[in-house]
Formats: structure tokens, C-alpha cells, sequence
């Protein structure tokens, strides 16, 4: 985004407040902001609503981890959005390190999910909203198939359409 700017681009972003941790809207907005790049603040749920309008002409995403065949690893969420996004015909591009693949996966499902604390969820602080004793889950990432991601962008290049063959091209180089 910074690069796009700093080129003569004219764009906004619309930042997700990124559950469980809300780094979209404590760090993400923050570094924008910073920047002087235009940026709206939105719940995670809003996305959708949003692209269907079409408020949205791209998606870009982190990752936690990439698998060998192209599935990623993010924070919940990052999945309904990358549907949303095939839905509405809006590219999906998953920014993210070298360092964030791991090769020995052959895919996602080997990706272990975390489950976080029901609290999370429940409330906040010493206010709970949630009715006692509902029972809650908690997943605080989820796996992106490789077939939703447009492109995989990375320090040493684009891999549009990932695949197994061309993710392992990229550590050749």
C-alpha cells in the first residue's frame, strides 16, 4: 500500500478491526494514519455488505503461515472474506514473507488451529454480555484455500494463481 501511495496511486483503505487482538484497528489503521493514507475503520463482519456495494476493488491480506500447495494461515475471518471476494469478482492477494512458509505442510489442514479463551468472547474486561454458561468457540485463525487467492506477494516476487510448483519456484531463485 505504502509502495502504491509512494508511485502516485490515489487509494483508500478499508481496514477490518481484525479479531481477537483488533491489530486492523489498533495497529494497521494506526500505521496508515501515520502514514496519511485515507482509512475507514470497520467491524469484521462489515466486508461483505461493503463488497456488495462495490466499496471494494481488492483485498489484501497477511498470512501466519502459507502451506507448500498455497493455503494460508490468518487470522479468523480472513476465509469469509476471501469467499466474499471470489463472490463479488474482487482479487484476493495475500501479502507475506518467505519466512511465514513452511514447505514440510502440504497443505492447510496440516496448519493447527488455536483456540483461544471463551472470555474473548463472552465479554470484555470485567463486563460480560454473554448469557452464563453459553458455550463458546474461540478459533483465533483459519485456512484460505490456495484456490481463493489471486496472488501470493512476497520480497523476492508475485505468485499469481498459487500452486505447489510455483511456491517451490520461489526458493530456487
Amino acid at each position: 500500500i505504502r509502495s502504491a501511495v509512494a508511485a502516485g496511486k490515489h487509494l483508500s483503505v478499508i481496514v477490518g478491526e481484525t479479531r481477537p487482538f483488533l491489530q486492523g484497528a489498533r495497529l494497521t489503521a494506526w500505521e496508515l494514519g501515520r502514514d496519511g493514507i485515507p482509512v475507514t475503520l470497520i467491524t469484521d463482519s462489515m466486508s461483505g455488505h461493503l463488497m456488495s456495494r462495490g466499496e471494494i476493488d481488492a483485498v489484501i491480506v497477511g498470512a501466519d503461515r502459507v502451506a507448500a500447495n498455497g493455503d494460508v494461515a490468518n487470522k479468523i475471518g480472513t476465509y469469509m472474506i476471501a469467499v466474499l471476494a471470489r463472490r463479488h469478482g474482487i482479487p484476493f492477494y495475500v501479502a507475506a514473507p518467505l519466512s511465514t512458509f513452511d514447505l514440510k505442510l502440504s497443505s492447510g489442514e496440516a496448519i493447527p488451529i488455536e483456540e483461544r479463551a471463551p472470555a474473548e468472547v463472552r465479554g470484555f474486561g470485567d463486563r460480560e454480555w454473554a448469557p452464563p454458561g453459553i458455550a463458546v468457540r474461540n478459533p483465533a485463525f483459519d485456512i484460505t484455500p490456495a484456490a481463493l487467492v489471486s496472488a501470493l506477494v512476497t520480497e523476492t516476487g508475485v505468485v499469481s494463481e498459487p500452486d505447489r510448483e510455483k511456491i517451490a519456484a520461489l526458493f530456487r531463485k
